[in-house]
């Protein structure tokens, strides 16, 4: 079937199912960094204690519990829930810093932020291409080097959409001396993260930076920024949207293992990033007792990771010509994911097309309607198609309703 007819076929068919009450009433986007950060964590159970799930784990039902999210107002608590885990067993946390300890400024397209704790100071610095006009613009910000990631700088040129980039190594390196990075020294209690919770508190400060300067000197429009790339730039971005509710759009291009890809999949294919055969600098070392049959432990997964990006937008990437990015995975940690945006109404706001015949982080021409759709709905506020929910011949035979019994 021509690629557009498909597009467009199951955008018709699903569509109409898409409460409009309800989109109206849930946020696209929010003004805070975490909203649940009131709530208190759940009890974390040691890896002798964990039960062995096998299965991808409910994401509705509450912590250490059999009560479950029953409407929107609810995901709120459960998100936090998700983080708190996260964070426990995988990354570290990723600390909320005060405004108070923040200064920034705008020179001309140069945004400078400054933020002291413990009495040192970190400064972190990203560029800004604007388009022509007097704004506000709304925002790209690329993982990895480019304002735009790994995605074709043209969609934005095209849109007149801001694209910042900043160099992530400001914070922490791409493979962090544990100790010896930047952001130690503001945090040194913090010596244990893995550089996907640092990385996106360095992003999350750039947005401080832009509130704090204000709309009318930056050129920004603070309610439709984005944040994308590619690899384990597009965890990183993953990693950022999922623990920033300020970014209204993610998109994770090919994110692989680590990323939306759920580890208790990965661990039954082939060469693939497994939990046990990942970056150790990117996560705590701690996390790693829990690789080989000990991934099943784990309270949560990475389908979970995925959905704290609800109730806004996302968009994954995936290219099934590399084993080692284990797309059968990634397909069924979506599908799982996009659940979470389903029980609300709002399926329109999370997306995947995972498909091959192209080279690594170079965006095929047959992805580029899903790229553009989502941009043009979440940033512009254009109407746009964007229930997309692709997957290669080669994924055609994958059982996802096993890995998901708790799903509708």
């Amino acid at each position: 079937m021509n690629k557009m007819k498909r597009f467009g076929l199951i955008a018709l068919s699903v569509a109409i199912a898409i409460p409009t009450m309800a989109k109206k009433e849930i946020p696209l986007v929010y003004d805070v960094e975490f909203t649940g950060a009131e709530y208190e964590a759940p009890y974390f159970p040691t890896l002798e204690e964990a039960p062995v799930v096998k299965t991808l784990p409910n994401p509705f039902e509450f912590s250490n519990s059999t009560k479950q999210v029953k409407k929107f107002k609810d995901w709120e608590k459960r998100r936090a829930e998700i983080i708190r885990e996260l964070e426990h067993y995988e990354l570290g946390t990723k600390p909320l810093t005060s405004k108070e300890n923040i200064k920034a400024k705008m020179e001309g397209n140069k945004l400078t932020v400054d933020i002291t704790v413990n009495g040192n100071t970190l400064t972190i610095v990203a560029n800004i291409k604007y388009p022509e006009g007097d704004g506000p613009f709304p925002a790209i910000i690329g993982m990895g080097g480019g304002g735009t990631g790994s995605l074709p700088a043209k969609i934005f040129d095209d849109r007149k959409i801001a694209q910042i980039s900043w160099q992530f190594g400001q914070v922490m390196s791409h493979t962090q001396k544990r100790g010896n990075e930047p952001f130690n020294k503001i945090y040194p209690e913090l010596v244990d993260n893995g550089s996907y919770s640092v990385w996106p508190w360095g992003l999350s400060r750039i947005i401080d930076g832009l509130e704090i300067v204000g709309t009318e000197v930056s050129k920004i429009d603070l309610k439709h920024i984005a944040v994308s790339g590619c690899s384990y730039a597009g965890k990183m971005a993953l990693y950022c949207g999922a623990l920033d509710e300020r970014i209204a759009l993610t998109i994770a291009q090919e994110p692989g293992g680590g990323g939306v890809d759920a580890w208790r999949v990965s661990e039954t294919l082939g060469n693939v990033e497994t939990l046990g055969n990942t970056n150790h600098s990117w996560f705590m070392e701690s996390m790693f007792q829990y690789a080989g049959e000990n991934v099943n432990r784990l309270p949560m997964d990475h389908h979970e990771l995925a959905a704290l990006v609800c109730p806004r937008a996302l968009l994954v990437l995936g290219n099934t010509d590399y084993e080692w990015m284990a797309e059968e995975s990634n397909s069924v940690s979506s599908a799982a994911a996009r659940k979470v945006w389903e029980k609300f109404g709002i399926e329109d706001r999370m997306g995947y097309s995972i498909q091959g015949g192209h080279m690594h982080c170079a965006l095929p021409q047959s992805q580029y309607p899903e790229v553009e759709a989502f941009v043009d709905k979440f940033l512009l506020g254009k109407e746009a198609n964007t229930i997309v929910t692709y997957v290669d011949e080669t994924l055609k035979d994958v059982d996802y309703k096993k890995w998901m019994p708790w799903a509708e």
